[in-house]
């Protein structure tokens, strides 16, 4: 039997850059659709329902990171993103809109096919991971306390919320589930793979990124941005330690 075919939409305005892309990817035996603009990307999505979206970040109609807010509530593939600004904060932006992974320019086509392939297989885990768990009876985990509080810092699983020095810090979920993590494990150190494993349900294959860079921005919310954190630290070669007493 066949393999089914991966469909990929690319939207990027450079003709150029787009025809070379798609020219490749054909020839690794994928199916490519082109579109220039991100007005019409946001259009044809829900009805290609494309594997694979390769998304330029500056587009004209609608720049990508747009694009990939409003699609990516309905759409679960693959959203790469490309651009031409080599600035962490685009990283995390597009990583917190919801792309998968993000590449700058110039493309390297092999990158690019590697970043790509490792993004389908996650997703392909993810879902295998979610049948299995659906088809298991429900085991309860020992309760978990709601809120967890270290002298000026409090965090509360039911509202959601991070409070510091009495004043609301605002998050983002992912940020959010991220610090959860780590402060009910306080004093221990948790690594990238059990991070991702208890955040996504799949083991770290070495290229996601997006667990540090949630952490790089609550270091600058929760003021603990210098060189050496104190509060959130990182222990090379092992993972991350919520310090209870540095807040």
């Amino acid at each position: 039997m066949n393999e089914k075919v991966v469909q990929i939409l690319l939207v990027e305005d450079d003709v150029s850059l787009s025809d070379w892309i798609r020219d490749y990817l054909n020839n690794k035996g994928f199916h490519v659709t082109q579109c220039m603009r991100g007005d019409e990307a946001v259009l044809a999505i829900p009805r290609l329902q494309p594997d694979v979206i390769i998304l330029d970040g500056m587009l004209p109609g609608l720049d990508g990171f747009e694009v990939c807010k409003q699609v990516r509530q309905n759409y679960s593939g693959v959203i790469i993103m490309l651009t031409a600004r080599d600035e962490e904060i685009d990283e995390v932006i597009g990583l917190e809109l919801g792309a998968d992974d993000y590449l700058t320019k110039p493309v390297r086509a092999r990158a690019l096919l590697t970043r790509m392939n490792k993004a389908i297989a996650t997703k392909a885990n993810m879902a295998a991971h979610y049948q299995t768990a659906k088809s298991q009876p429900t085991i309860e985990s020992p309760q978990e306390p709601s809120k967890l509080t270290f002298k000026s810092l409090q965090v509360d699983k039911l509202s959601r919320s991070v409070t510091l020095n009495n004043q609301l810090i605002k998050v983002s979920s992912k940020e959010f589930d991220v610090l959860w993590i780590l402060a009910l494990s306080a004093g221990t150190v948790i690594s990238r793979d059990s991070l991702i494993s208890q955040l996504r349900g799949i083991e770290y294959d070495g290229f996601d990124r997006s667990i540090d860079l949630r952490i790089s921005k609550l270091r600058k919310k929760l003021g603990d941005e210098s060189r050496d954190p104190l509060k959130i630290k990182t222990i090379w070669g092992k993972g991350y330690l919520f310090a209870p007493d540095a807040w």
